[in-house]
């Protein structure tokens, strides 16, 4: 049974002042809802962070409800179209916990509910029609949250209409909800395993979410031919230290996640006590980078404002160029801040 009114979390934990004078019908805010996985996790500072509201998400005003501009780039009533070779799909407004951090509050949460069979039906015919589409994100919301049967029936129609675009299913139920993976869930993913594959896109912020019930519910995935990446959120008072995130990304390739992204928290409205400033977050970039292989080290990326699609932050170790006895040299810093030269 989940959390889904502030008296009941009352009941659970103490309520801090600026938790208390919250108000859900704020326009930057989204609803209340804690699955019993993170009720139960709570006591962690940094999972509280990411789903207790607090009167903060009332207070900022200055974001934007759609930073990337999604309503502007829509191919389809649930399809965006954002980038020239990928689409993301919105199955869903709902989610199993909704994170106060949250880029599409503007949507989710918000009753609009499942996708029906002529959106479905619309976003594969547009698909198709754009041969230059090789990605589709199933996302919302969370596509988890539907059932067995309404999954099956989506993926039928997906899969039949595009079998050589790829298909991500992103989702938070594997850190938020692991009972909802079901043996019976990945035989019916597996039905659609032919032409492109599947990946499966978690978000895990913080080593305490990759409990054992977690860790099993993303095995079923691997175990069965899709390989999982992470997308990781730099949040305030959450995973905004370098022990943290290091740990973070040991702990998911030991459970062969593979460190995807790192994004920079988006400008949106009702979020800014949630978000790292970019300084800080190039400074953990630099530290975490000697102590993590290429495997273990997400990309911090930050999604621009106003649809201008994602970049690269990292520090700059190029340095600039000598002529050396009409030779040029690279000048580089190694990640211990040394410099090496390197020929043309």
């Amino acid at each position: 049974m989940a959390i889904t009114e502030m008296d009941e979390l009352a009941s659970l934990i103490e309520l801090r002042e600026d938790e208390k004078a919250w108000d859900s019908s704020g326009e930057s805010t989204l609803p209340l809802l804690i699955s019993d996985d993170m009720v139960s996790l709570l006591p962690i500072e940094a999972i509280r962070k990411q789903f207790v509201p607090s009167q903060k998400e009332n207070e900022d005003t200055i974001g934007s409800l759609d930073p990337q501009e999604e309503k502007e780039h829509q191919g389809t009533e649930r399809l965006v179209h954002r980038y020239r070779n990928r689409a993301a799909f919105f199955t869903t407004d709902r989610c199993f916990a909704y994170c106060r951090h949250c880029f599409r509050r503007r949507f989710t949460g918000h009753l609009s509910g499942p996708a029906n069979e002529k959106e479905i039906k619309e976003a594969a015919k547009y698909i198709k029609e754009h041969n230059e589409i090789r990605e589709v994100l199933l996302t919302g919301g969370d596509i988890f949250t539907l059932s067995d049967e309404k999954i099956d029936s989506m993926l039928s129609i997906f899969k039949t209409s595009c079998p050589n675009v790829i298909f991500r299913l992103c989702t938070r139920s594997v850190a938020v909800y692991p009972e909802r993976i079901t043996e019976n869930l990945i035989r019916i993913i597996k039905k659609h395993m032919y032409g492109a594959p599947f990946f499966l896109m978690t978000q895990f912020n913080h080593p305490a979410e990759l409990t054992e019930k977690a860790v099993h519910a993303v095995s079923l995935f691997i175990d069965s031919g899709i390989p999982a990446y992470n997308q990781s959120v730099l949040l305030k008072g959450v995973n905004d230290d370098e022990k943290t995130l290091i740990e973070l990304s040991d702990n998911l390739l030991m459970a062969r996640i593979k460190p995807y992204y790192l994004f920079q928290g988006d400008p949106v409205r009702g979020t800014a006590h949630l978000r790292v400033s970019i300084e800080r977050g190039l400074e953990i970039e630099k530290n975490i980078r000697k102590e993590l292989s290429g495997l273990g080290m997400p990309q911090y990326t930050a999604d621009l404002p106003q649809g201008g699609g994602k970049v690269i932050l990292t520090h700059t170790y190029y340095k600039g160029s000598v002529n050396d006895n009409g030779k040029e040299r690279y000048i580089f810093e190694t990640p211990d801040g040394e410099m090496r030269y390197y020929p043309e």
